[in-house]
Parts: structure tokens; sequence; C-alpha cells
């Protein structure tokens, strides 16, 4: 059955967040803010690794960098046009639209919740390539394992963030639907360069969401989200 990793996957977003919020509710406070303090360090550690995964090469017996005109520029010219979109507000705005439509207007901190989950699982190769391939193939197994990812990151965000993390599942379920939709029409142009260059500044950006656990919100990530496709579309011209 097409569609049935995306499926999977929220249905796992939604229990880890329902698990999170059992547990973390029972939690004293100086609890859930060292959680979120080292689920902070443990997300920025998540972006460090798929960063340099792509960064680092080696070459001729030693240790080269790739990729930093590209990550420079993307994240440039990503920036100015999420800002000019206000990509983060109209995020925030969904997010209070979700919060009022859920019955949740007293939890404070559902939105903050509800935007730092969605980009911490949104953001990925992980959801493209397994979207493109539930949709063309059948094939779900690359999004059961971001599945299970998510719902331990989900859960552990959940504990101390809040409900707003559990709501993370209908971006996510509309991100991964639409690509499976248009798997057909995708699947032509992905190339193995723009997926590395996705994946590279992917990484980039939820190390920052990881800085927003860490010092609040320093760093509007949502405006950033632009990078991503002109960092695939730069692997088309390289």
């Amino acid at each position: 059955m097409k569609g049935l990793g995306t499926i999977i996957n929220v249905a796992f977003i939604i229990i880890g967040g329902l698990l999170g919020n059992i547990f973390g509710n029972r939690l004293p406070e100086r609890y859930q803010d060292t959680i979120m303090k080292a689920n902070g360090v443990a997300v920025m550690f998540i972006g460090i690794g798929g960063a340099m995964s792509q960064m680092l090469v080696i070459h001729d017996m030693s240790l080269e960098t790739q990729g930093t005109m590209m990550m420079t520029v993307s994240l440039s010219l990503g920036a100015i046009i999420g800002e000019l979109l206000r990509i983060d507000y109209r995020l925030e705005q969904f997010g209070e639209w979700l919060k009022l439509k859920t019955g949740n207007a007293k939890e404070a901190g559902f939105v903050d919740g509800f935007v730092t989950a969605t980009m911490t699982v949104c953001i990925g190769a992980m959801a493209v390539i397994g979207s493109i391939e539930d949709g063309i193939y059948g094939d779900y197994s690359i999004l059961l394992a971001k599945a299970i990812l998510d719902l331990v990151i989900i859960m552990i965000m959940s504990a101390s963030l809040g409900k707003g993390c559990i709501f993370s599942a209908v971006p996510v379920g509309l991100f991964q639907g639409c690509i499976t939709l248009f798997a057909g029409f995708l699947a032509p142009v992905i190339t193995d360069a723009s997926m590395a260059y996705l994946s590279f500044v992917g990484s980039i950006l939820i190390f920052c969401v990881g800085i927003n656990l860490l010092w609040e919100k320093t760093i509007k990530v949502t405006n950033l989200l632009p990078a991503l496709v002109i960092a695939v579309l730069w692997s088309y011209a390289g």
C-alpha cells in the first residue's frame, strides 16, 4: 500500500508525543529543563554528524572539506527568501490555529513545541527519499526507520516542551504525503548529488534547532528552509 510509510510515521510521532506527555507531566520542572537541554545537545550532534559526513572527504590520504560555497550561498539566499516570505511567522500562526482548534489554548509552550518538533522531524533526506520510495515502489522501509527515530525524538521533546510536539505529525503527514503522491514526477529529477546537498544543509538546520533548544529561540530556523531548495538547485548547476 503506497503511503503506508507516512501513515506509520505519523502514528509513531503521535504515540511518542503521548508517551512523552504522560511521563513528562509527572516530572518536576528542573527535570524537564535538564531533559530539554540534553535534548538540545543531542539534536546539535545529530546535525553536526550529518553535516560532517557530507562536508569532509578523504582525498589523496588527507582530509578535505567540500561544499562550503554551496552551504554559504544556500543559507544566505535561503535566509533572504525566508524573511521575505515570513515563513517563521506563518508556521507560528498555524501553530496558534492548531492550539485553539485542539483545545490547548491554555498550553503556554504549545507553539514553541510544535515549531521545534516540526523542524526536527520534517527536515532531512530520509523524509524525501523514503517518501519517493514509498510512492513509486510501495517500499516504506526508510520511512519505517525514520518513524522509529521520530518516536524517540518526539517522546523526549514532549516530556519537556509539551503537547505541541505531538502535532508535528500534521506537517510531517502533509509534507511526506505530498512527496509520495507526486513521487512519479519527482523521481527522475532526484539525483545523488541533490540528496547529498539536501542532507548537508538540512543537517545544519537541525543543528540550529539544537541551538534554539539550549538558548531559547536564537535562530529563526523556519526562515532558513528555502536554503534546502537552493541547495538542491545548486546540485544541478554543478
